[in-house]
């Protein structure tokens, strides 16, 4: 199954594990494949570099960058697709759905209103939660 997940669902997964730390699992098993893009590695770099997220990092005995140099291996990045605007309210979830388009994904795993209100697909590629998702790789 080709996956991409937004921003906060990848960062969620690798500070706290939890649902979507068993997406970051299904791919290091090579069960699921993740896709990214130089945009939404850029994004989630950024992310992860601030301050508020040190004493998560520090808990569990890593460095942001080694985290993110761990995921950003565990991907495959794509060049993204071009499209029009697509979520006024928040241009950078456009990111994803680009992405999305250029890997042919199968998902697009996101906890995000915004992408969440498009009314479940996008171009033909589903768009659903962390807990959909696993639930769909446990059947």
């Amino acid at each position: 199954m080709r996956l991409v997940l937004d921003t906060n669902t990848a960062l969620s997964g690798l500070l706290w594990q939890g649902t979507p730390g068993k997406l970051i699992d299904a791919a290091k098993r090579r069960e699921v494949t993740l896709f990214s893009s130089a945009p939404l590695l850029v994004e989630l770099h950024g992310v992860m570099a601030r301050a508020k997220f040190a004493d998560a990092l520090t808990e569990r005995g890593l460095s942001w960058q080694t985290l993110f140099e761990g995921y950003a291996a565990l991907v495959q990045l794509v060049k993204p697709a071009p499209i029009a605007p697509v979520i006024v309210r928040d241009p950078a979830d456009d990111a994803v759905l680009a992405c999305a388009l250029a890997a042919q994904a199968d998902l697009i795993v996101s906890g995000d209103k915004h992408l969440l209100d498009l009314g479940g697909t996008y171009q033909g590629i589903r768009i659903v939660t962390p807990a959909e998702t696993v639930q769909l790789l446990n059947r």
